[in-house]
């Protein structure tokens, strides 16, 4: 698939900014350039594409409003850094995006949010009701609290974990680099940029060499490992310069700046695949032939009223194994409901849910695109 058609078919775009391009090197909050990716941003919502920021910045311009020139090494100095940016920074994406009345959200991770299933959970169900609400979600990794994230993270590994949690089409990363080139530019005229490449291809690992700015914590590693992690659930990654002219639209209607990087497969067959790879269940839910003949043959979604059994101790998010009355395995996914919550409303409609639990996650025991056939 061309570039051209990847990017304009795209519905669900993820766009992480470094802190280089949001803070000018330093000079402080670039608000005219933040502007100009706002108002890209938005004719992207306008035209339908739901956009996820992953925002860099906070500790850098907490740098720049603190007047210090050289990034810190104690924890608690990064730490107050961030607190003291990440004012800024929320308030300026907010007032950027309000001219086009477009409401935003702040949403602050940390790795152990997404590493643990309930939280990734919680957190892909914000996210997912804030773009069906038509917000622009602005992430950040909570730098104010977390300790080895300061040190280790950094937000091209985050804005690919946004990619995977939400299901994205593809991953922007806006960098101070034109792109990923065959060597370091800094060092070598002639070095050539990559126009299109697979992120899994091991030549990319020697292209990427180099480290970070003194402002940010990621390099062209980083990024090529970010596009790889994307990759896991069939998202492209673009690797563009953010000071490229209207580098987001011209990316959208298909030009060939950056570099793109592809996965070896489409979003849902990397997805079914990831589904299927998983080899211990935690429980197990018996069909009653309507719900088998729905999920083999119509690709549908399991609702409680098509359980007529749950066995086994198992959280929301978790594998279970879907079983015909003879114990036949149909298909596995990840229940939306606890063991004890499954079994309250199993046999029961959706629309009952509320009634039994006080509450309702999801209309569906198990989503079509959380389910894979065996």
């Amino acid at each position: 698939m061309s570039k051209r058609t990847q990017l304009r078919q795209a519905r669900r775009l993820v766009i992480k900014i470094g802190s280089a391009l949001l803070t000018n090197d330093g000079k402080g909050l670039d608000t005219a350039a933040l502007s100009l990716w706002v108002d890209q941003i938005a004719e992207l919502v306008a035209a339908g594409v739901e956009v996820v920021v992953v925002s860099s910045g906070s500790v850098a311009v907490g740098m720049s409003r603190l007047g210090w020139t050289i990034r810190p090494e104690q924890l608690h100095e990064l730490q107050a850094a961030a607190a003291v940016g990440q004012m800024g920074l929320v308030q300026s994406w907010e007032a950027q995006f309000k001219r086009h009345d477009i409401h935003t959200a702040q949403i602050l991770l940390t790795h152990d949010d997404l590493s643990d299933r309930k939280r990734y959970l919680n957190a892909r169900s914000t996210l997912r009701a804030l773009l069906d609400f038509g917000v622009v979600p602005i992430v950040n990794e909570n730098d104010t609290v977390v300790t080895d994230e300061i040190r280790f993270g950094d937000n091209d590994t985050l804005g690919a974990l946004v990619a995977n949690l939400i299901e994205a089409d593809g991953l922007i990363i806006l960098t101070d680099q034109l792109g990923l080139f065959d060597k370091d530019p800094r060092k070598n005229p002639d070095a050539q940029m990559v126009d299109e490449r697979r992120a899994n291809d091991s030549e990319l690992d020697a292209m990427a060499g180099g480290g970070a700015g003194a402002l940010g914590r990621g390099g062209m590693q980083t990024k090529v490992r970010a596009a790889r992690l994307a990759a896991r659930s069939g998202a492209f990654t673009v690797i563009v310069g953010g000071r490229i002219e209207k580098a987001i639209a011209r990316l959208r209607d298909g030009e060939s700046i950056g570099t793109l990087l592809l996965p070896e497969q489409g979003r849902i067959a990397a997805r079914k695949q990831w589904l299927a790879s998983h080899l211990q269940t935690r429980g197990k839910l018996t069909l009653d032939p309507g719900a088998v003949n729905v999920l083999c043959r119509g690709g549908r979604s399991l609702l409680p009223v098509g359980v007529r059994s749950v066995s086994g101790q198992f959280r929301r998010g978790e594998m279970v194994s879907c079983v015909d009355e003879n114990g036949k395995e149909i298909a596995r996914g990840l229940v939306n409901y606890d063991a004890d919550e499954a079994r309250a409303i199993a046999g029961r409609s959706s629309d009952r849910i509320t009634e039994v639990l006080g509450y309702i996650s999801d209309e569906e025991m198990i989503h079509r695109d959380n389910m894979v056939i065996v």
